[in-house]
């Protein structure tokens, strides 16, 4: 069921579900010259499909499976498993009923859906779907009207972006080196 957020919880959003993954397949072949030579030719291996592909599991019978709005969508549309209202001003998580596997080297990032934004003043909250996250999957939404919102069982609520990530090592230093930006932080590169 949809679950109001009372103002003093904080949530980290592990939220949301997609599709297939848009790379290029990658192929292997071992070619006839050298058998330790690989060719971009063949049918891809078991490890590099699993590799990039979302998988996505059904929770429930309501679960709909995410799905680009085009070929040049970059994210996957995420629908609600259940009828929801998101209060005038308020907040409410909205279940997806799924479960996600993402593609290695990736993180989901929840992000709004324009249309839901400029129409109704509904917003999406930080959602990141970490790697190795199995959880239901669940989208924030923020109202920002004064009315109510409702949220019709496999209406589309947010998106589900898969971004490569790069986790770097953490390394303390005494300084750090100039830049001509320097310290300039908020607005101090125009207006």
């Amino acid at each position: 069921m949809c679950q109001p957020l009372a103002s003093s919880q904080c949530w980290r959003m592990n939220s949301v579900s997609g599709a297939s993954w848009r790379t290029p397949p990658h192929f292997h072949r071992v070619s006839r010259e050298s058998p330790n030579r690989s060719m971009h030719d063949g049918p891809p291996n078991k490890a590099q499909k699993t590799m990039d592909t979302l998988l996505v599991k059904k929770l429930s019978e309501f679960a709909v499976l995410p799905k680009r709005g085009s070929a040049g969508a970059a994210g996957y549309d995420l629908a609600s498993a259940h009828e929801c209202v998101v209060p005038a001003r308020g907040r409410l998580v909205v279940p997806t009923d799924l479960s996600i596997k993402l593609p290695s080297g990736t993180y989901g990032r929840v992000a709004p859906r324009s249309g839901l934004a400029v129409k109704h003043f509904i917003d999406t909250g930080a959602g990141v779907v970490d790697e190795d996250y199995r959880g239901p999957l669940g989208v924030v939404l923020f109202n920002h009207s004064d009315a109510d919102f409702k949220v019709n069982r496999g209406d589309r609520v947010a998106q589900l972006i898969i971004e490569k990530i790069a986790t770097p090592e953490v390394q303390e230093v005494e300084n750090l080196d100039d830049t001509a930006r320097g310290s300039g932080g908020y607005g101090s590169t125009g207006q």
